[in-house]
């Protein structure tokens, strides 16, 4: 395997630069998608977007012509290295300059201008539209979102190295859970010893404006039967009325069912997985449960084939899981089950598609998930099992590298 180029950031810290070719790739895809449309150009200021056709995350934002080099606009001042060939680069600019600066580089102003709908607030919307000589707005985030969906072999290193990072740090975990430590101390734990390996802080990006991401959702015992502000099926107790997810101040015991949903991001690419741990040996029903939780993936991944619906796989998923005979806790107790079992990952934690009920979105090579059956007992304790994959012509292949079992410390 090829050696991915470093350089050293502002910090002195390492980075990994992304390839050129990458960003060729890219960058002629969604000029691809925009002719698709009729689109003149796209103005691109969604941060994980401007990662995915830049490479980093300093450029204010970036226009994409249809035909044609981009431009980058730089949000520092110094010079600024790009590849040769990729883009030319400006800034950094007010906002008042932007109209002159791009319509001497087009010739012109765009009379139909591409913009991340998804995700761009309307005021800057609006101040973009006037300052443009109001142009017809086209939503282009779904084509950035497909093209996102499908991992280069670069993307799927990158995934792999931050895989190799949470193995580790599942390990660790297995060696330090104590009795007596609080859900939230254990989590910080794990989050502390991810980052000294990473060699960075660790920043999950989520495109909904109403989620926020967090590595903590650490739930023991009935923490992890409740339900509540998560699109999850279990939202644990979280540490205050602000934020009332995740870890809380419940401290572990022993012979008890602990779920961790660990998230984590290592140069700017996402992993998503969960395991259980007990403290001596786990109680026999939760340990069944979880042992069909793992049926359930394996069931999945078998089947995560080129041209099997998102639906589909959701739906073998709801079958399994009443074969085995956990129909009434599979994916949430009565009334709150959640109608999906993972989700697509990469440069944001949760991506397209959503392997969901009714899902139309048909798989591809190269498209990586989350996929996470989980069951929960009402007022007893939750169980599942979350691992992240790539689809390939043979089925789902792992990407995650910890072991699928129950992680025990005696």
């Amino acid at each position: 395997m090829k050696a991915a180029k470093q350089c050293k950031d502002e910090f002195g810290m390492d980075s990994i630069i992304t390839p050129a070719r990458e960003l060729s790739a890219r960058i002629q895809g969604l000029q691809e998608a925009l002719h698709n449309k009729g689109v003149e150009g796209a103005l691109i200021v969604q941060e994980a977007d401007i990662v995915y056709l830049g490479g980093e995350s300093h450029w204010e934002w970036i226009y994409l012509p249809a035909d044609g080099l981009p431009l980058f606009c730089t949000s520092q001042d110094g010079k600024i290295q790009v590849a040769e060939g990729i883009a030319h680069v400006v800034g950094p600019l007010r906002m008042e300059e932007v109209p002159e600066v791009l319509g001497d580089f087009l010739g012109g102003l765009p009379k139909v201008l591409g913009l991340e709908l998804d995700v761009l607030p309307v005021n800057l919307f609006n101040q973009y539209r006037t300052l443009l000589g109001e142009p017809e707005c086209v939503d282009v985030s779904p084509d950035i979102l497909s093209l996102r969906a499908i991992k280069s072999a670069w993307e799927m290193e990158q995934m792999e190295a931050a895989a190799a990072i949470t193995s580790e740090t599942f390990e660790y975990m297995a060696q330090v859970i104590t009795p007596g430590l609080t859900e939230m101390e254990f989590a910080a734990m794990a989050e502390g010893f991810a980052e000294e390996r990473s060699g960075a802080t660790m920043r999950l990006r989520i495109r909904d404006y109403k989620s926020e991401g967090y590595p903590w959702h650490v739930l023991s015992g009935k923490n992890g039967a409740k339900v509540g502000l998560l699109d999850s099926p279990a939202s644990g107790e979280g540490t205050s009325a602000a934020f009332p997810c995740g870890a809380g101040p419940k401290r572990l015991e022993k012979q008890e069912p602990v779920m961790v949903d660990f998230a984590f991001e290592h140069n700017g690419y996402h992993m998503d997985e969960t395991r259980m741990f007990s403290i001596g040996p786990m109680p026999g029903k939760a340990l069944k449960a979880t042992q069909a939780a793992m049926v359930i993936h394996d069931e999945i991944l078998s089947h995560a084939r080129p041209g099997v619906t998102a639906g589909e796989l959701f739906e073998l998923s709801v079958a399994k899981a009443k074969e085995l005979g956990y129909q009434d806790e599979y994916l949430g107790p009565p009334g709150y089950k959640v109608s999906f079992v993972g989700h697509g990952i990469g440069l944001e934690l949760i991506e397209r598609p959503i392997l969901a009920k009714g899902k139309r979105d048909v798989l591809e090579s190269g498209m990586t998930f989350a996929l996470e059956p989980k069951m929960v007992f009402e007022g007893e304790f939750g169980v599942g099992v979350e691992s992240v994959f790539v689809v390939t012509e043979e089925g789902g292949r792992l990407l995650s590298q910890v072991p699928l079992e129950v992680f025990i410390k005696e």
